[in-house]
């Protein structure tokens, strides 16, 4: 009976020795589950937000839009709030944000705009920050990046240049005998030949059709008179070597813009054209004159037998009108050393990334891109793509922009027959000179 007694406590005791450690364990596993569940739950990162201002309108906002969100899928860390305005008031906008402490963190500064932004120090030089994000200088058309470069420092990043080119509907053209066996026009050397070229247009082509579309009023024909005029030996000389006066008045100018209005007058390009875009994309106009932001748009029409070249070489050297849109960081002295670097990285993103923008018609700043399969497999892009390395930028000047919009006028009033291409030149060029003694 003892021994019994004896074995029934054994088996007590050491099911209790057992079970010490086993609810200890529980305990312990309990303990933790209960910290666990009083902890909260760890907030996801926080992307870095930045501001970015451009002044798209019309077909290229849309691209840059979808390059924006791009980005933005792909970086977790950091988040583009792409703000898109007017060009028309953009850079008193842009101006008037940076003077009263409210920049954005980043915006698109074409290369005409520059010199000021630079001279008044607008905007913040980047080559520091180039270095510490991996951005290579190296990989730009020189042509291009050399637009961003004042006193040896870069100050912005180039996303492209865009000049004109000469768009044509086929149709027109092969009925009346003016494309060549690949497709491109046939158009003969000079004055005489472009010339020649319009007027046999304008008797195949339906009434109501334009040979040429150039609008009467805006940029449009100073865009123009600026390529020719640069195309000539010796031509483009906008201001003296001071740069004190301006000084394009004068015989080769002269000549140049007197071709333009020849076309006008002679109505190749006809009267009162307000929308030359949208005369040519609605298949009532044979050729245009225009910038590359129309490809993308002009493409998407299954109407429209596009084609696509650069402007013809009137004169002695190819050469034409072009700027670039380039990144820059407004100066902010708060903004952090973070929100600074994810700028960089965007700016570094959207170069490498250039087949995108590329889309919209613009020819990319980096030669990789241009190089790419990607590239070549956009249809029409190649055709123009050779015109980075013969763009003729404005002069930079703190008031170029302003001092365009005096030619403008003159112009205007010329392709209207109230005053003669070389009065034009010469009121332009003492208004602008008044300008500049201000």
């Amino acid at each position: 009976m003892r021994d019994m007694e004896r074995c029934e406590r054994h088996k007590r005791y050491k099911l209790i020795a057992l079970s010490i450690p086993l609810l200890a364990m529980l305990a312990v596993l309990g303990g933790c589950g209960a910290d666990e569940a009083e902890e909260p739950a760890q907030s996801a990162v926080q992307p870095v937000t930045l501001e970015y201002w451009t002044p798209f309108s019309g077909g290229d906002n849309i691209f840059m839009t979808e390059l924006v969100e791009q980005f933005n899928s792909e970086h977790k860390d950091i988040r583009i709030d792409q703000i898109n305005s007017r060009l028309d008031d953009y850079y008193s906008r842009l101006r008037t944000a940076i003077l009263s402490g409210n920049a954005p963190d980043l915006a698109i500064i074409h290369a005409t705009n520059l010199p000021q932004f630079v001279q008044n120090g607008y905007i913040e030089p980047l080559d520091g920050l180039a270095a510490d994000t991996g951005l290579d200088w190296g990989q730009f058309n020189t042509k291009i990046a050399e637009s961003t470069v004042y006193g040896g420092a870069h100050y912005a990043v180039p996303l492209d240049t865009h000049t004109l080119v000469l768009y044509y509907n086929k149709q027109y053209l092969r009925e009346a005998g003016l494309l060549d066996a690949g497709d491109k026009p046939l158009i003969g050397k000079g004055e005489q030949g472009f010339t020649a070229f319009l007027q046999q247009l304008k008797a195949a082509v339906p009434p109501g059709v334009a040979p040429l579309a150039l609008p009467s009023t805006r940029i449009d024909s100073v865009w123009l008179w600026w390529s020719l005029y640069n195309q000539m030996q010796g031509g483009g000389v906008f201001y003296n070597p001071e740069g004190t006066q301006a000084v394009f008045n004068n015989k080769s100018s002269l000549q140049s813009l007197e071709f333009v209005n020849s076309l006008y007058q002679q109505e190749l390009i006809p009267p009162d054209i307000n929308d030359a875009f949208k005369l040519f994309y609605d298949g009532e106009a044979a050729t245009l004159i225009t910038g590359v932001w129309g490809t993308g748009a002009f493409e998407k029409d299954e109407k429209l037998e596009l084609g696509v070249v650069p402007v013809p070489v009137i004169y002695d050297h190819p050469a034409v009108w072009g700027d670039s849109h380039t990144l820059a960081i407004p100066a902010k002295s708060e903004m952090s050393a973070e929100k600074r670097s994810a700028a960089m990285v965007f700016a570094r993103w959207a170069v490498e990334h250039g087949v995108m923008w590329a889309e919209a018609g613009h020819v990319p700043s980096s030669m990789k891109v241009v190089e790419s399969d990607a590239y070549s497999a956009l249809k029409f892009r190649s055709d123009y793509a050779n015109t980075a390395n013969y763009v003729a930028y404005w002069p930079r000047n703190v008031k170029q922009w302003s001092i365009n919009e005096e030619i403008i006028r003159q112009f205007e009033k010329m392709i209207y027959r109230e005053q003669s291409p070389e009065q034009a030149l010469q009121r332009a060029v003492d208004s602008i000179n008044l300008q500049l003694k201000k």
